[in-house]
């Protein structure tokens, strides 16, 4: 999932390249898509074809991310893995020692979500579903008329699952091919879920986790996204990490980190890529 910066994107496709790997791109409808044609030149990448419009804290994104999982299934690959990454993660390791621990974990789904329901993120989270959000509107002010609504409506109940599962972490996730097929029909075949989430807010947070935490799939799934990320300044988005990070980032033994701004720090990138290629804990 990218929506800008097409050398960091660069970056990070050609430190996973690998013989094993296929990359699929999906490049936010609002973003001209010209400045990452050239990295098309790449072996075994493709644009997803069905762009979506992605607003940040709406339901778009989730619904950009069912639409690229969607059309990576119709190519009927069948992957042993599909691994969720934004433009601004990064691997820790080369694609080969990557390539090694997920050879090691077949059948193993990887999410992380918050256990405990007393967490700051679940306090907040209620709201994402008992109220409406029009963030996904496009209509003037729709934030009044939001406000309107949530007054004289009754909070709005989840209309599936009887416990919910989800987090800060919960966006980005590694899960087999058959978990995938399972979000994908989910999300793009039960209308009654479809139209109750359209209103609600931020859920890529939880609600992959919760349709995987309902179903078969829970007994092979590890609650452990194998990305560091660091939530730490109680901010709306993840800090950005640089070079003062690199050693928490080192230890944490993860496959991946996020988040990276090359126009912020590039020299931990750098950093990152002169590491030990050895990868014995995770």
């Amino acid at each position: 999932m990218v929506h800008k910066s097409p050398e960091q994107l660069l970056r990070l496709v050609k430190k996973l390249d690998h013989a094993q790997f296929d990359f699929y791109i999906h490049v936010d409808k609002k973003v001209d898509i010209l400045a990452f044609e050239h990295i098309l030149t790449l072996p075994n990448l493709k644009f997803i074809k069905n762009r979506v419009n992605c607003n940040w804290g709406g339901n778009s994104l989730l619904t950009g991310i069912v639409s690229a999982l969607t059309e990576v299934l119709s190519f009927e690959v069948r992957y042993d893995f599909i691994n969720l990454l934004s433009a601004q993660d990064y691997p820790l390791y080369p694609a080969e020692s990557i390539y090694t621990y997920l050879e090691a974990n077949k059948g193993t789904n990887f999410i992380s979500f918050d256990a405990s329901r007393q967490t700051d993120w679940w306090k907040a989270a209620v709201s994402r579903y008992e109220k409406y959000h029009f963030t996904d509107l496009n209509i003037k002010s729709k934030y009044f008329f939001q406000k309107v609504v949530n007054t004289v409506m009754p909070k709005r109940k989840f209309p599936i699952y009887a416990e919910l599962y989800g987090g800060s972490k919960s966006t980005w996730w590694t899960i087999t091919y058959d978990c995938a097929k399972l979000i994908s029909d989910q999300l793009s075949n039960n209308r009654k879920l479809i139209k109750f989430i359209r209103y609600s807010w931020g859920t890529d947070e939880f609600i992959v986790a919760t349709i995987i935490m309902n179903s078969k799939f829970r007994d092979s799934t590890v609650n452990n996204n194998l990305r560091y990320i660091d939530w730490s300044e109680g901010n709306p988005n993840p800090k950005l990490l640089g070079m003062e990070d690199l050693e928490k980032i080192t230890a944490s033994k993860m496959l991946f980190a996020r988040k990276f701004d090359i126009s912020y720090d590039k020299e931990v990138l750098t950093s990152i890529d002169n590491r030990p290629d050895s990868i014995n804990q995770v």
